[in-house]
């Protein structure tokens, strides 16, 4: 099994934020093939109340239903599948309101770029999830991956909107 080798100021830093004692939303970006996903994979293991990947070139519904079958495998609830992130975010908060964890519950969305396709509002729907839930919630960490450096710029860590 392969180990992390020198991303110890980034893990430090990870596990800093899994003790706050408020809702962290930490983003992760950089080219592909440099470990973002693997750090985060190492550095908790197992203990993701949620985990999801988005799907390269995939349509909005074929996004929606790779998240659905996740937040089934993970809730083993039938939650219906939905046709917008809106509705999804909401079965998400839904499951976590409802899981019963010790500590943190940490979501990870990996590939966020690949969810906002053409006019599936995506992210109009994450920025009102986090902020009329997630955020408000201190038991959730937040992390998101991408390798669309200018999209995580631009869309999540520049946005001057929900996201702000």
């Amino acid at each position: 099994m392969a180990t992390i080798i020198g991303r110890t100021k980034e893990q430090s830093l990870l596990k800093q934020y899994l003790q706050s004692d408020k809702a962290e939303f930490v983003v992760i970006y950089g080219r592909r093939r440099v470990g973002k996903t693997f750090l985060v994979r190492e550095t908790f293991q197992s203990q993701f109340a949620f985990y999801f990947s988005g799907a390269e070139n995939a349509t909005l519904q074929e996004q929606l239903l790779n998240f659905n079958a996740m937040l089934r495998k993970s809730s083993n609830f039938d939650y219906p599948i939905t046709d917008n992130w809106r509705e999804t975010f909401m079965q998400l908060t839904d499951y976590l309101e409802n899981i019963k964890t010790k500590g943190r519950k940490i979501i990870f969305i990996d590939e966020l770029p690949w969810l906002d396709t053409p006019r599936s509002r995506f992210v109009q729907a994450f920025e009102y999830w986090w902020n009329t839930w997630a955020s408000a919630q201190h038991d959730i960490f937040l992390l998101v991956c991408g390798s669309a450096t200018s999209w995580i710029m631009n869309k999540i860590i520049k946005n001057r909107g929900g996201l702000h």
